[in-house]
């Protein structure tokens, strides 16, 4: 009986991971990989889980700790997916919102602006208007699965937004966001963004953790089960359903802390290269650093702290081409490799080899396209006679030209449908490059091969030749992606494209130019972790290039999973004291309202009384055990002018931090 068995569970992009950990030591007892089952998580999840089980003397019943780390709340707002909201917007000027254009940033068409609000200071401006309010909630209840609340400064007083989400529970019964709640930021726009995109979540994720549960008990695991927030910590499962928008980013968090728990390094860059995407973040003092802007996904810009990660569309499934100049482009477009493609349709394989007898050279050679899910919306007749020549199965681009009356244009129709997520295209991709040379044997290294020999012919090379350029491409790209996070960070983000004269010394630098009489070098100071199944492929040319350590830790290959089940759980709250009356008195201001007192050291004073006690509930309401509390201060002030030297003071920020273990399930019971 092991007592501290914990299971890590990672849904990426391309693989779903599991790994049994030994919560005491740290130590990966197994671990296993299954493909991501998009349409249906869980059976991915299901499969993972039970490899790494197979085997073992250990059983699932062991099992006292589950943690989740899932792209579902990142990839449902990039795609705009989720449930229909009502925004309640008090105090806000609906003239202003529309001068600046500001309705977009709402992400929902469904507002309601009511009268009332605070100012900066917490007073209020202006009155609820309750009798609108419950208006609106009774109007919008039935055709909403969740309200959205924000109101203009409620960070400096929620008491209108409390009122608000009060009356939304009593007339509607369903799940209600408060601005206030998930942040102490201002900006009340992107405030209100938060708050939509959180409430649009909710049902999603709701319906996620209902499924992964189902499973787990299905596998006979009765566990806690938590998940992995954007910062890297833990929450409980039960706290992550009502504020998943925290959980945005959670995968390259859990990478960045799987990184740190598998290396031991405690300052590095952390490189996660993945099937779809690779990830770049830093680690400082052992812990990521985490994006002060706010997380931006897809095209909203969010008030979540997450962990500060520069992403890039490219990976072991990235799409390799050439262009009509014969250059290379790897991505940033995800498709099936041909290797797994015939490793489950081993009927493609006749149709690479036809390809290459007849030496066909055309720009759509060796691409396939397959169905991806059921239809559930009409479209045109010629779209659904292409969907029903794929329901026998994966069909070559080149042959639905040659069938079809409208060929020329299939390849057109293709991309609207890829866009609509109907089918899945299949090509040559970094991952078909290494079964070529023997690095990397998963599936069906013939169709690679066959892949191989058509790109080739293009270019002009042989097929090894081709993948050694395939992989150096994916290293160089790498290597330039950290290049732009770490100019980024310090100075600005580089554009290569447009700035000719940096693009000819990195070409250099990167030593892709050999016959230059100009030699340059990059040095990266601090060393690089890279994880992630492909990375010895990739990553000793990026540290040869860069001058650097290159640290690749035993179970890189799940090094998510792993950093999904090493996280700590971690809550955080800040107060806001500011002056009022010339600095007569002094106002507190907390999430449950606000607080006067006639000094500044009294008004410290109560909330390093009350704060800590409140924020150790809320650790261990988010799954916490033996929790402390730490509290950071800092004053702000100003020069006055012509002063001589006299300084007038403006404020000061308490910023608690509480942090715990995971509490496993034989410490709860």
């Amino acid at each position: 009986m092991n007592p501290t068995l914990t299971l890590g569970i990672d849904t990426g992009g391309t693989y779903t991971d599991a790994v049994l950990v030994d919560h005491a030591s740290g130590a990966v007892l197994a671990s296993a990989k299954a493909l991501t089952t998009r349409h249906d998580l869980s059976l991915g999840i299901g499969q993972a889980v039970a490899a790494a089980f197979d085997g073992q003397a250990v059983s699932p019943a062991e099992v006292s700790l589950v943690a989740l780390s899932t792209t579902l709340a990142t990839n449902a707002i990039v795609e705009g997916q989720g449930s229909p909201v009502c925004l309640l917007l008090i105090g806000y000027d609906p003239e202003l919102i529309q001068q600046y254009g500001f309705e977009r940033d709402l992400v929902t068409r469904n507002v309601v602006y009511l009268r009332g609000g605070h100012d900066v200071a917490g007073d209020e401006v202006e009155p609820l208007d309750e009798a609108a309010a419950r208006e609106a909630i009774l109007t919008w209840r039935d055709r909403v699965e969740a309200f959205a609340v924000s109101g203009y400064f409620s960070v400096r007083n929620p008491a209108h937004e409390q009122r608000v989400r009060a009356l939304v529970e009593e007339l509607a019964g369903i799940p209600v966001v408060c601005g206030h709640e998930l942040t102490t930021r201002l900006n009340a726009v992107r405030r209100a963004t938060t708050a939509v995109l959180n409430a649009r979540l909710i049902p999603l994720l709701r319906e996620l953790i209902a499924t992964v549960r189902h499973t787990l008990q299905g596998l006979g695991i009765a566990a806690p089960l938590m998940v992995v927030k954007g910062d890297g910590s833990l929450v409980r499962a039960e706290w992550a359903m009502q504020r998943p928008i925290e959980t945005i980013l959670s995968g390259p968090a859990a990478s960045v802390v799987g990184a740190w728990h598998l290396a031991g390094r405690r300052d590095v860059w952390v490189v996660d290269v993945g099937g779809t995407t690779t990830d770049i973040a830093v680690l400082r003092d052992g812990r990521p650093r985490l994006n002060p802007a706010g997380a931006q996904v897809g095209e909203w810009r969010t008030m979540v702290e997450a962990v500060d990660v520069h992403t890039v569309g490219l990976g072991g499934d990235s799409h390799v081409r050439l262009d009509r100049e014969g250059r290379l482009l790897i991505g940033p477009r995800r498709v099936v490799p041909l290797c797994l493609l015939a490793s489950e349709h081993p009927q493609v394989l006749n149709e690479l080899r036809r390809q290459v007898e007849r030496r066909q050279r055309e720009d759509l050679a060796g691409q396939f396209v397959l169905a991806q899910r059921r239809l559930t919306y009409a479209i045109s007749d010629e779209d659904q006679n292409l969907l029903r020549r794929l329901a026998a199965g994966p069909q070559s681009l080149l042959s639905l030209v040659e069938r079809l009356h409208y060929g020329p244009f299939v390849a057109r129709r293709i991309e609207s449908l890829e866009a609509r997520r109907l089918v899945l295209r299949a090509g040559f991709t970094p991952s078909d490059a290494l079964h070529v040379l023997g690095r990397f044997k998963h599936w069906n290294a013939e169709a690679s091969h066959l892949g191989a020999e058509l790109l080739a012919a293009r270019a002009g090379l042989s097929p090894e030749a081709l993948c050694e350029w395939v992989v150096a491409g994916v290293s160089n790209r790498v290597t330039t992606a950290l290049v732009s996070k770490v100019l980024g960070d310090e100075a600005t983000l580089p554009d290569w494209e447009r700035e000719p004269t940096a693009a000819v010394l990195l070409e250099r630098a990167l030593g892709n130019v050999p016959g230059s009489d100009l030699d340059c070098q990059l040095r990266l100071r601090q060393p690089i972790v890279a994880v992630g199944a492909p990375v010895e492929a990739y990553m000793p040319r990026v540290a040869e290039q860069l001058r650097t350590e290159l640290i690749i830790p035993h179970h890189a290959e799940v090094a998510n999973a792993v950093g999904a089940v090493a996280g700590g759980v971690v809550q955080q709250l800040r107060a806001i004291i500011r002056p009022l009356d010339a600095g007569q008195r002094f106002r507190l201001h907390l999430p449950d309202g606000v607080h006067d007192f006639p000094t500044l050291k009294q008004a410290v004073a109560y909330a390093q009384e009350v704060v800590p006690m409140r924020l150790e509930e809320l650790a261990r309401q988010a799954g916490a055990a033996q929790v402390e509390v730490q509290m950071s201060r800092r004053d702000r002030e100003a020069p006055v002018a012509g002063g001589w030297g006299q300084r007038v003071y403006l404020g000061t920020e308490l910023t608690f931090t509480a942090v715990g273990r995971p509490s496993l399930a034989r410490e709860g019971e």
